[in-house]
This record gives C-alpha cells, sequence and structure tokens, in this order.
C-alpha cells in the first residue's frame, strides 16, 4: 500500500514534505516525482496508467498556478486522487485551489485547503485505512492525541 505524491514543480517540496512527514508518522510508505502536467504530459499520462500496477492506492497531486496536475492524473487513473493546492506569488494560491477544485462531473479530484499538505497526508492515510484495520486504529489514536493536546493547552492556560 503506497502513496504517489506528485509535484509540479521541485519549488513544491518544501509544502510536499509536510504531507511526507504525516505519511511518515502513520508508517505509511510512499514515492515523490516531480512531473509536470503543462511541460511533461506524457510523463503524466503514464505515471497515471502505470499507478495501480505499481502498487500506488492513492495519489496526492501537488501544483501551483494553473494547478491542473491532479485533473490530468486522475483522468487517466481509477485511484483516488487528492489535489493540494499550492501558495503562488500571483493570486496568493486561489488560482491554483480553483484550478484543483472545479473539476468537470467524472473526473473528481478530492482538494484540500491551500498548502494543507498535513491535511493531503491526512486525507490520503483515512482513504487507505478503508483496508487497513492497522492504519484506521493508528487514525483514531492520533485523534485521541490531538484532543488531548489542545485539552492540555486550554488547561494550562486556566491555571
Amino acid at each position: 500500500m503506497r502513496v504517489g505524491i506528485v509535484m509540479g514543480s521541485k519549488s513544491d517540496l518544501p509544502v510536499v514534505e509536510r504531507a511526507q512527514k504525516i505519511l511518515d508518522e502513520f508508517g505509511v510508505e510512499y514515492v515523490t516525482r516531480v512531473i509536470s502536467a503543462h511541460r511533461t504530459p506524457a510523463a503524466a499520462e503514464a505515471f497515471a496508467k502505470g499507478a495501480e500496477a505499481d502498487g500506488i492506492d492513492v495519489i496526492i497531486a501537488a501544483a501551483g498556478k494553473a494547478a491542473h496536475l491532479g485533473g490530468v492524473l486522475a483522468a487517466y487513473t481509477p485511484l483516488p486522487v487528492i489535489g493540494l493546492p499550492i501558495k503562488s506569488s500571483t493570486l496568493d494560491g486561489l488560482d491554483s485551489l480553483l484550478s484543483i477544485v472545479q473539476m468537470p462531473k467524472g473526473v473528481p479530484v478530492a482538494t484540500v485547503a491551500i498548502d494543507g499538505a498535513e491535511n493531503a497526508g491526512l486525507l490520503a492515510v483515512q482513504i487507505l485505512s478503508v483496508k487497513d484495520a492497522g492504519l484506521r486504529e493508528k487514525f483514531k489514536a492520533y485523534k485521541v492525541k490531538m484532543e488531548e493536546d489542545v485539552l492540555a493547552i486550554d488547561a494550562s492556560m486556566q491555571a
């Protein structure tokens, strides 16, 4: 069970690393590639068409500006694709968000917040946990820990 992380440019790596950290925390194997929907469309097609055979179960597609990467990958694979819009200098990532979220009927791409790499990683974990009970238990424990952390912060502020 693996996650394929594809970014449109190496400049997206600082954001993508936060998704990788989440996947590492859960012990989820991943492969990370730089493939551009616009500059290397044949490579994007080949990756998407071969992902299932390569043992990938979920794809995270990180892209900025005219962020068509997630849609291009989703067009060529039956696997779930999570779009991760990257904040660009032009429109603060709104261009990326709209490019990813406005997919035509029949080509879904789940979309997280601009630079929301942690949620992209967590959503991939949730999707994988549908067929992995151990991973689901880890996710439940993660949520309990999150709650405990917030309650501890609140308690310390009340003291």
